[in-house]
């Protein structure tokens, strides 16, 4: 199938500003995005010593909102939104009844009555659809994705240069945590979140402010570094750090238990959409489980790329790459579990030709703390 003409794709506030700075722009859940600005290299190595800048707008944003909020958040994902308090966000898989993922995404408590998640760009409509398919409590549910604008400022250097452009107090701002506040004089919510691997924070505002706010932040970081960043980097950068990819390692067929987001999972919250089926599978054993594995060579394996044991396919790359932080060759896979120990090792076939590898433990890198 061709891709979709780019007139039939979504844009964020900031597509005109994306192309006066000269990004490469490609398709991209169905939005037309910045894959990169001045290399994907250079943006990656820029985030992991310094500061990046991505507009992630593309991504979705769904509020559940009422007395009975709660009730239908912890229905649909696997992770117990009860425990946050007013103020913080959570990890978690929204779920289906077979205990796989619809979706991952973020939950923020805004209050009692009141839940943001922050879903993918693709998936936001058919995630608002199974939301509101589930709601038996009489939430009241928003698709409001067109309402917000979200940038993501990562890196080291980030709470250095958010911190010219407001008054709230970064310092006090606990990782996974939310507050309120103005950047460059506009009402935000200013998480700590990322999807990098690194330090930073996840600004969503009103879509008539991008301009203004993504220029501010751009030269307020100029002296230290600060790069605007595309897709691509994004995407070495997660892998990197081992987080998973809604399309590659997550999706229908991938349970919390195969992805090893065991902590993401809470089974003692109470009945939740896909718990049953998730205590069977783990009754039952799993036939895989999520692997990283680096290059014994100075090849590449690529997403799709058969993963041998011997003669014999035992899975597929689900993300491969070069990690340019770490200078190696790196990815992750979908092996049986007695292929999964730290040091297996693992054949990719990389055009019809076996390339030794070797499992090693995730993440591939963490930040110094």
């Amino acid at each position: 199938m061709s891709p979709p003409a780019t007139e039939t794709l979504r844009k964020t506030a900031l597509h005109a500003t994306h192309r006066r700075l000269g990004a490469r722009m490609v398709a991209f859940g169905g939005w037309e995005m910045p894959v990169d600005y001045s290399g994907i290299i250079a943006e990656h190595l820029a985030v992991r010593t310094a500061a990046g800048l991505f507009d992630v707008s593309h991504m979705g944003e769904i509020e559940i909102r009422g007395p009975h909020a709660l009730e239908l958040v912890q229905w649909v994902t696997c992770n117990d939104a009860a425990r946050l308090s007013e103020g913080q966000a959570q990890y978690s898989g929204l779920m289906s009844e077979q205990g796989t993922f619809v979706d991952d995404l973020l939950v923020h408590k805004i209050s009692a009555m009141h839940y943001l998640l922050c879903v993918n760009a693709a998936n936001q409509d058919a995630d608002f659809e199974h939301i509101c398919a589930q709601n038996r409590f009489g939430a009241v549910v928003e698709n409001a994705g067109a309402r917000y604008t979200q940038l993501a400022l990562q890196g080291p250097k980030a709470q250095d240069i958010l911190a010219r452009l407001t008054r709230t107090d970064l310092t006090a701002l606990r990782y996974y945590r939310f507050t309120f506040g103005e950047v460059s004089g506009v009402s935000c919510l200013i998480a700590r979140t990322g999807y990098t691997g690194e330090d930073g924070f996840e600004l969503y505002f009103a879509p008539e402010h991008s301009e203004r706010v993504w220029n501010d932040l751009l030269d307020a970081g100029q002296r230290d570094g600060l790069l605007p960043c595309g897709l691509g980097a994004r995407n070495t950068l997660r892998l990197e750090a081992g987080m998973c990819l809604y399309g590659h390692e997550l999706d229908r067929t991938t349970t919390p238990w195969e992805a090893r987001l065991d902590w993401i999972c809470k089974l003692d919250k109470g009945d939740f959409l896909g718990r049953q089926s998730l205590v069977a599978q783990r009754q039952q054993g799993l036939r895989r489980v999520l692997v990283g594995f680096e290059m014994c060579e100075n090849r590449i394996a690529r997403d799709g790329y058969p993963v041998l044991a011997g003669e014999h396919e035992i899975g597929r790359v689900t993300s491969g790459s070069p990690a340019p932080f770490l200078k190696k060759n790196i990815g992750m896979a979908y092996v049986p579990p007695e292929y999964s120990a730290a040091g297996v090792e693992l054949r990719i076939g990389i055009r019809g030709q076996p390339a030794a590898a070797r499992v090693v433990s995730l993440p591939f890198y963490q930040r110094p703390k």
